[in-house]
């Protein structure tokens, strides 16, 4: 491996070949993305993230070929007065829909007669208390989001035209009139527009906070550029790349995993850059030859770079091993990405460094001794050495080899008594509660929810395939206690057999009391069926709508998480097992990087719940968080204990630890502090999965980079000593007991 880095250091960032690696990248970027779509043009809007085979979808394509609604896809406009709408607003309500049966909106397919209804029937239609009104407006299902939010705005200018005020912007507490879009439509658009808005802050936070913690922790603003130079660059190159991909229909990208692609690439982009310059500034410090500083630079931290880059790609890739399309999505950008930010980091950035040399770090130029000495003499003055090593490095150094089970004991309570909280985490997996309070969509979603009868928001939608006239089952699901009511069926257009009923639940059809009963009314229908004789019953029931979604996503997110998780742990063990030939330290960080994220989610947990004051955690961030921390974790891990293998070779075991720690503490400090304040930009972003998943992520890095990396790990490996070899050539080594000695 060193005599590979050696010679791409060599083509790479040559005297000669540093200009022509730069103008090759610069020509790849700009051929690519001038022939190719940039990946932000391909996203997909598409909300189906449950597989075919869920039940719930099963039950919408039986419906849509069934039971098939012409009306189209449906927008709710919600009314809302605090005192209660009074006859001026209900006139309001007439004159719009007089006005969209004369000139449809664009892309409107049907909106009901409410124009020429009776005053009081309109009334009627308002919630118990008078102080809501919900009427639907249905839109081509074709439609795209842009003719959506045009057509809205265009409704938005009519609503606030009869009514003569703008009854959109005012906060749902103050008096008045206030109107809001939700459902289907309202909720797409919002969405869309929320990250629109989102992508550039996103963007310009990230690269403002990577730049201020590079120049506070290098005080150079040369060499703060230098990162995300390397970063743009590769960014440059990945979105045409996955714009492609997706253009083709290879994969399929959405913003949500754009949004944390961004992030990663400038945190583990940054971090691989940082390994790569604290090691070019070491070198510097002993060779006076910047081109050879750079070669050996490669060649030292080369080799730890490509296996971190490595195991991180194969750690998130495994993500297309998941059902749900939120996780699958992920796979294919995010190890993309990994990869090419890797290639970057070994071809590019040797090169930007070689032409920058010993200026890339002004104004603290590391230097040789004899290069000290002759400035000191051309001065008339001392001139300052650069301190690559801290005394948070040193005094870590010193405490794990000579107190290793003090710390083992101290690390190990402290984490585990943050592991413990995992057992409290509530989850949930509801729409509205990752988007801000504030959106229209979720204020109207709950005006509905606090003024109809609390099922009626979302009825569970029951299918079932049977030759009896279906009275039994409505019989027996009507006398489950927590149904409000069960609407006669409706036959099949097609298929007769073919069922459907309208489900009202008595309890919140989005808490997790309703979704857990969604196999039981399964079971009553089945049984039903059953006594009518039919067999083979179970199989022939299928429940749709809101809960039943919720049920099937909580179902196939647990499935994944069971599946992945192990397969993450056997790649990043093998990997481990061929880069350290140790059977003892792969166990060992593997143990302390899953502990880690365990900590991560307790901790994370009482952030979110006691901090942000969520009721409940986003249920994919278990799954979420897990990859991240364990494939990014193992980094750390990676190029500390790379360091110590190598010193081992040279010096006694502990002394070689110790040297390791050192060594490694300042630039991996800097890394995890980088890293944990990229994924904490997330929280610019509105919705709170990524809110929550940024959080435990960023507390996932910080504890790995002060606690479990610099403290837990070399303390595991002094007290193992010998054993931490085994079976690899170390172990062999002859005088090993000597020195230890």
């Amino acid at each position: 491996m060193n005599t590979f880095l050696n010679k791409m250091g060599k083509v790479a960032a040559g005297s000669k070949s540093r200009w022509m690696t730069v103008i090759v990248w610069v020509l790849i970027v700009g051929l690519l993305s001038s022939v190719w779509p940039q990946v932000n043009d391909e996203e997909t809007n598409s909300n189906q993230l449950l597989p075919e085979t869920a039940m719930s979808v099963e039950a919408s394509k039986i419906s849509d070929e069934q039971f098939p609604d012409e009306t189209g896809l449906p927008l709710l406009v919600v009314w809302y007065r605090a005192g209660g709408l009074n006859e001026q607003d209900f006139q309001s309500v007439q004159a719009l829909y007089r006005e969209l049966k004369e000139e449809p909106l664009e892309r409107q397919s049907m909106v009901p007669d409410f124009g020429n209804m009776p005053p009081q029937a309109l009334m009627q239609a308002a919630s118990e208390d008078g102080a809501a009104l919900t009427t639907p407006i249905f839109y081509d299902a074709e439609a795209s989001v842009d003719e959506l939010q045009e057509s809205l705005t265009s409704l938005k200018d009519k609503i606030t035209s009869i009514t003569e005020q703008n009854p959109f912007t005012e906060e749902i507490s103050a008096e008045g009139l206030h109107v809001r879009f939700t459902g289907p439509v309202g909720i797409q658009t919002d969405a869309t527009e929320l990250f629109s808005q989102a992508d550039v802050t996103l963007l310009l936070a990230t690269v403002v906070l990577v730049l201020v913690l590079l120049i506070v922790l290098y005080r150079s603003v040369i060499l703060a550029l230098v990162p995300l130079i390397g970063v743009g660059f590769a960014y440059g190159l990945i979105s045409p790349l996955l714009g492609f991909m997706a253009s083709k229909g290879w994969i399929v990208v959405d913003a949500q995993a754009i949004s944390i692609m961004t992030v990663l690439l400038f945190g583990a982009g940054t971090d691989y850059c940082l390994f790569l310059i604290s090691r070019y500034r070491d070198e510097l410090q002993l060779e006076p030859n910047k081109y050879k500083a750079l070669q050996l630079a490669l060649a030292n931290s080369g080799g730890a770079i490509m296996m971190s880059a490595i195991t991180t790609a194969l750690g998130l890739f495994t993500l297309a091993l998941a059902q749900y399309a939120s996780y699958d999505r992920f796979a294919v950008p995010f190890s993309a990405a990994i990869i090419i930010m890797g290639i970057a980091v070994l071809t590019l950035l040797p090169a930007i460094l070689a032409l920058l040399g010993r200026t890339a770090f002004f104004p603290f130029i590391p230097r040789t001794e004899s290069m000290i000495k002759e400035l000191e003499q051309k001065r008339g003055k001392p001139v300052r050495k650069l301190k690559n090593r801290s005394r948070f490095s040193k005094a870590a150094g010193c405490l794990v080899t000579e107190r290793p089970w003090q710390i083992i004991v101290v690390t190990m309570v402290f984490l585990v008594g943050l592991a413990a909280f995992v057992t409290k985490i509530e989850y949930t997996y509801g729409v509205f509660e990752s988007f801000p309070e504030e959106m229209p969509s979720r204020e109207g979603h709950a005006i509905i929810a606090e003024h109809y009868p609390v099922g009626e928001i979302a009825p569970v939608q029951l299918i079932v395939n049977s030759e009896g006239n279906g009275s039994k089952i409505k019989e027996e699901i009507e006398a489950l206690p927590y149904i409000e009511q069960v609407s006669e069926p409706k036959a099949g257009q097609h298929e007769p057999n073919i069922k459907e009923y309208s489900i009202v639940l008595s309890i919140d059809p989005y808490a997790s009391e309703a979704i857990s009963k969604i196999p039981e009314l399964k079971e009553a229908a089945a049984d039903a069926l059953g006594n009518e004789g039919l067999a083979q019953s179970n199989e022939q029931v299928w429940l749709g709508g809101e809960t039943a979604t919720l049920y099937d996503t909580e179902k196939i997110t647990s499935s994944d998480q069971n599946k992945i998780i192990p397969v993450v742990l056997v790649i990043i063990a093998v990997l481990l097992v061929i880069y350290l030939r140790s059977i003892p330290a792969m166990i060992y960080l593997l143990v302390t990087v899953v502990l880690s994220f365990l900590s991560a989610l307790g901790l994370g947990w009482l952030v979110i719940h006691y901090g942000m004051g969520a009721d409940a955690m986003q249920g994919l961030i278990p799954l979420y968080a897990f990859v991240f921390l364990v494939a990014l974790g193992g980094d750390y891990n990676i190029f500390m204990i790379s360091s110590i293998w190598k010193n081992f070779k040279k010096m006694p075991l502990k002394k070689a630890i110790a040297e390791g720690v050192e060594e490694t503490s300042s630039v991996i400090t800097s890394a995890g502090l980088i890293l944990a304040g990229t994924f904490s930009v997330l929280a610019v972003l509105p919705l709170q999965v990524l809110v929550q998943f940024g959080t435990v992520t960023a507390i996932g890095v910080l504890l790995d980079t002060f606690i479990v990396r610099p403290l837990l790990v070399p303390a595991i490996t002094t007290v193992l000593g010998k054993y931490s070899f085994w079976p690899g050539e170390l172990w062999k080594k002859e005088d090993l007991e000597k020195q230890e000695g």
